[in-house]
């Protein structure tokens, strides 16, 4: 309780509330179409300029690994999966976020924000003028073919991941609705699943360093896990129409998040 007390009295009882209520707000909007992240790393960032960001972000994955298991539960009881398409979408996703990952420190990631921002664009456009994309099951592919184009979604939006990362859940349920033709309530619930994978597999290293705050971590598992299942209950409840709502939005926060930071950045 000492390390709890202290942690407090160092940075303070507003910041530390204002954190929460943002881990909060990160893990209802993450359930329900992903981008968290958006939300969470960022408030990190400016709340603790001084702690190393390896610290941070191992603080960070803490959370949002809970926030998503609580949500990847919640779906568990109404989507049925397709566990071998599952898997394989997992195991691609996490190979190729290994790889991205590696590669990053050879390559300028930032060079990638203005493709980003237009393929961010294109998405919004086709989503906002598509008003039935993802209301209802679009495709009936054989499981051969899932598990291929599944496979494909994977490797790209697991690269993606591991080279530069903000809104990755977004793009797992775009690829989902778009390419497997899901409807946006299982694609978030498939989305899930897999950032459970890819958390666990960078959460292994941080903690392995040493890299996070227990007494953050605890309070922001908290009410992220808290956002999480208040987001994946609505979604259930209120249907794809809300997730595309909230894809829209989220969507939208990228784009103005790529935006500024390739004008003032």
């Amino acid at each position: 309780m000492s390390g709890f007390a202290t942690f407090f009295e160092n940075y303070g009882h507003w910041t530390i509330l204002l954190i929460a209520v943002l881990a909060f707000v990160a893990g209802f909007i993450d359930a329900i179409v992903g981008g968290g992240g958006l939300i969470q790393v960022p408030a990190l960032l400016i709340a603790f300029p001084a702690i190393p960001l390896p610290v941070l972000f191992g603080t960070n994955k803490i959370a949002a690994l809970a926030g998503t298991l609580t949500a990847t539960l919640k779906y568990a009881r109404r989507i049925r999966f397709d566990v071998p398409v599952l898997l394989l979408i997992a195991a691609c996703c996490f190979a190729s976020s290994f790889v991205g990952a590696r590669l990053v420190s050879h390559l300028d990631s930032h060079k990638l924000k203005p493709v980003i921002l237009l393929i961010l664009t294109g998405i919004a456009i086709y989503t906002l003028f598509h008003k039935n994309l993802g209301a209802a099951k679009s495709k009936d592919l054989t499981r051969g073919r899932q598990m291929l184009y599944g496979g494909m979604i994977g490797l790209l939006v697991g690269f993606y991941d591991g080279f530069f990362g903000p809104g990755t859940g977004s793009f797992f349920v775009l690829g989902f609705v778009v390419i497997l033709g899901f409807e946006f309530v299982k694609a978030s619930a498939y989305a899930k699943v897999v950032n459970c994978v890819t958390n666990l597999s960078a959460l292994t290293v941080f903690i392995s360093k040493g890299y996070f705050i227990l007494p953050l971590a605890i309070v922001m598992t908290i009410f992220n896990m808290t956002g999480s299942y208040l987001g994946s209950h609505l979604a259930l409840t209120k249907g794809n129409g809300f997730v595309r709502i909230m894809f829209l939005v989220i969507v939208g926060i990228m784009i103005c998040k790529f935006g500024y930071d390739l004008c003032f950045g």
